[in-house]
């Protein structure tokens, strides 16, 4: 297959030409993450593994496991940690989440802090559904759903872990139902809009396992200005932190 090989913040990543490719949204979701402190991370559906690879990058003593099922995004995985140097604390598993339970040591029950995904969000008959069938698996729900998803995060989390995500904003109150049948309390949740007066593309959401009810709502992100160019918060989320 031919790659492409892209810098990043932080990081290098191969990635296919064709093929499902990394977009905004992985950088969202990682900017979002806010834990101060976690020794243990998985990340689900971890595609190429760009977001637990940048947060293995932050996380300098975390131990990172990248959980992705198709074969080709594997090897890419695999590929990403070695040219990162992170052999040493991130590690890929090629598996199925809903085979979580199965897989035992490394993936513990109730062993992480933290837990995070970009998951595939569109339902099958809904969205245009692409005819290569990496990125149609990785952007609708064909091999995973929500519930899935949560279901194996509320495995892994230690109570009062942190599950991260982004999602569709029209999905939120499925969202919210499903999450809070695992244990999986909603605590923050942040809207991004393409432009200020536009609607939310996109709805980044962190829940914490056993918490109570009470949810933050932060200042929308802006990711364009009238003219077209990245606001100041957008470009900052690409930067290479100095």
């Amino acid at each position: 297959m031919e790659l492409t090989l892209d810098t990043i913040r932080d990081i290098k990543l191969y990635q296919r030409k064709t093929g499902y490719r990394f977009s905004l949204d992985a950088l969202l979701l990682y900017d979002f993450i806010k834990q101060p402190v976690a020794a243990r991370i998985a990340d689900l559906g971890a595609g190429s593994g760009i977001i637990g690879i940048l947060l293995g990058k932050k996380y300098k003593k975390a131990q990172v496991y990248l959980i992705e099922l198709q074969e080709s995004l594997y090897g890419l995985a695999l590929k990403n940690i070695e040219i990162n140097e992170l052999v040493d604390r991130v590690e890929a598993i090629k598996a199925d989440i809903k085979e979580i339970k199965k897989l035992k040591a490394p993936l513990k029950p109730g062993s992480f802090d933290l837990v995070a995904s970009n998951p595939p969000f569109r339902k099958p008959l809904t969205g245009k559904i692409s005819e290569e069938e990496e990125r149609a698996v990785a952007r609708h729900e064909i091999g995973m759903s929500l519930s899935d998803l949560a279901r194996a995060a509320a495995y892994l989390l230690k109570e009062r872990g942190r599950f991260d995500l982004i999602y569709l904003p029209e999905r939120l109150p499925e969202a919210f139902d499903i999450l809070r049948k695992e244990r999986l309390e909603p605590k923050r949740v942040r809207f991004v809009h393409g432009k200020t007066g536009f609607r939310a593309k996109m709805v980044l959401i962190e829940a914490v396992k056993g918490s109570g009810a009470a949810l933050s709502v932060e200042n929308p992100l802006i990711i364009y200005n009238e003219d077209g160019s990245y606001t100041e918060e957008a470009a900052n989320i690409y930067k290479s932190p100095s």
